[in-house]
């Protein structure tokens, strides 16, 4: 049987983070009644002229620094002619031939921990354009109403060569691609709200063959999990197609997530069909070097080198670097976290941040910027952990409290319900003495090699102490005096 190769490229919009849009001076905020976000720009009245947003332009140089990309010095609008009910002006403003960023590269992981696999995905361009509108087929009646208010809004289009050889890179692709344009700060990444829409280019070619197979190109996935699910099944369907004896015709296709299958949408457009030439009505974008320079200067730490620098300064494992580095917030929560406890609580901290403090986010659908527990809180409880005065136990109690806003601080808190932990060698000791008196038989099936015996020692004189004795020191007395008595 013939073993084939899959060959995916990714076209993604991301939205960008400007107040208002690329040509006009319309709000580009989600969820306004329809067309009350529409001047006169947007919906393309006779005589009204583009005025290009200075803030999409900084977004787009700001992603070709974090991709090591070519900042174009002159780059040109374009228009993109095709007829659609929600494009008021019959073309779309976009650019062609000269883009704003050509270039760049992404890498990503596809595995956990030690079978990871690295790999590198190089980029074609990135080039802004104007959104379109959209057309709503609800409640009309068996009509269909259009919303212009997302005409026009500032998108950053980002295509890639076609690097990918399976739907789990390409979605780590895209989760890859996603994290780093939250964390410079140029999208909000909202996939529910289309702030961040991939379309996958996807064809299958015999195992060694050169040429590219006939692409078909899967629009508007707004979901990883659509994303491979979309995938996987295109590319099975193009196998057996082929090897069926029929031809895979190029296509944009539409994937329903009801049925998980791709359908059929129009035939695929080449670049000819659209047209394209360059805007009459915008001047050439030039970047100087000084813009791009004071750019530079003010972007963030990107993620690889912050991963990289967690590892060396922390001591963090690849695996806790890559989880603490996924998004921006977490990363500077865990550096106060660590501020706040001190170095000597950094694993701790990784794991209370990944761990307990995720799961409550998670548990309660909040961001960690809402977190109840701040950052410089959670590193003064762990430091009463790694100090001794509360056991972990006695800690996840804590945490609680601050949670519900029963007290500002750890300390408030212990003191407030005396839950500072017993660390008194002869406190410990007289407590394990009487637990033994008073539990001969578990003494005896422990002296038979029952092991089990000795934990529930352990946990009997937790109980006797209310869970405020040092577990450590309770186990290490407990093993003393049952070797003495052996």
């Amino acid at each position: 049987m013939k073993k084939w190769e899959i060959v995916i490229g990714i076209e993604t919009h991301a939205r960008l983070l400007t107040r208002s849009k690329i040509f006009s001076g319309s709000s580009e905020s989600f969820g306004a009644k329809p067309n009350a976000q529409a001047n006169a720009v947007d919906i393309a009245l006779p005589g009204v002229l583009p005025v290009l947003n200075e803030g999409a332009v900084e977004c787009a140089i700001k992603f070709g620094l974090a991709v090591e990309g070519r900042i174009a010095p002159r780059s040109v609008f374009a228009r993109k002619n095709y007829f659609y009910p929600d494009l008021p002006k019959g073309y779309q403003i976009s650019q062609y031939e000269l883009p704003v960023v050509v270039g760049g590269e992404v890498a990503i992981s596809i595995g956990e921990g030690g079978d990871a696999v690295e790999k590198t995905i190089r980029l074609t361009r990135a080039h802004l354009e104007e959104d379109a509108g959209k057309s709503l087929h609800e409640d009309f009646n068996g009509k269909s109403g259009i919303d212009l208010n997302r005409a026009g809004t500032s998108l950053l289009e980002i295509v890639t060569e076609p690097d990918m050889r399976s739907s789990a890179e390409a979605v780590a692709y895209a989760r890859t691609l996603h994290a780093l344009v939250c964390w410079i700060g140029i999208c909000d990444g909202n996939m529910q709200e289309g702030s961040f829409r991939c379309d996958a280019n996807v064809s299958v070619r015999p195992v060694g063959q050169e040429t590219l197979g006939t692409r078909r190109e899967i629009k508007n996935l707004n979901s990883f999990r659509f994303m491979q699910q979309a995938i996987d099944y295109e590319v099975q369907w193009q196998i057996e197609t082929i090897e069926g004896g029929g031809r895979v015709e190029q296509a944009t296709v539409l994937f329903d997530s009801d049925t998980g299958e791709t359908r059929a949408m129009r035939s695929k457009e080449d670049a000819h069909d659209y047209r394209y030439f360059p805007d009459p009505d915008l001047l050439p974008l030039i970047i100087r070097s000084e813009w791009i320079g004071g750019l530079r200067a003010r972007m963030p730490e990107l993620p690889k080198v912050r991963k990289r620098r967690f590892m060396k300064d922390y001591g963090l494992s690849d695996y806790d670097a890559t989880a603490l580095t996924a998004a921006l917030d977490v990363a500077d929560y865990f550096e106060r976290c660590v501020a706040a406890a001190g170095k000597n609580a950094t694993k701790s901290c990784a794991n209370w941040v990944m761990v307990d403090l995720a799961a409550r986010l998670n548990r309660e659908y909040l961001p960690i910027t809402r977190a109840p527990v701040g950052a410089e809180q959670l590193g003064g409880l762990i430091a009463r952990i790694v100090d001794g005065t509360i056991s972990n136990n006695m800690a996840k109690k804590v945490f609680e409290a601050i949670w519900s806003g029963e007290g500002n601080s750890a300390d408030e808190i212990i003191e407030k319900r005396g839950l500072r932990q017993i660390t008194d060698a002869g406190t410990i000791e007289t407590l394990v003495d009487g637990v033994l008196r008073t539990n001969a038989a578990m003494v005896t099936e422990f002296k038979l090699g029952k092991e089990k015996a000795f934990n529930a020692l352990v946990g009997q004189a937790m109980r006797e102490a209310k869970g405020k004795a040092n577990p450590k020191q309770v186990s290490e007395f407990l093993r003393k005096r049952l070797a003495d008595l052996s």
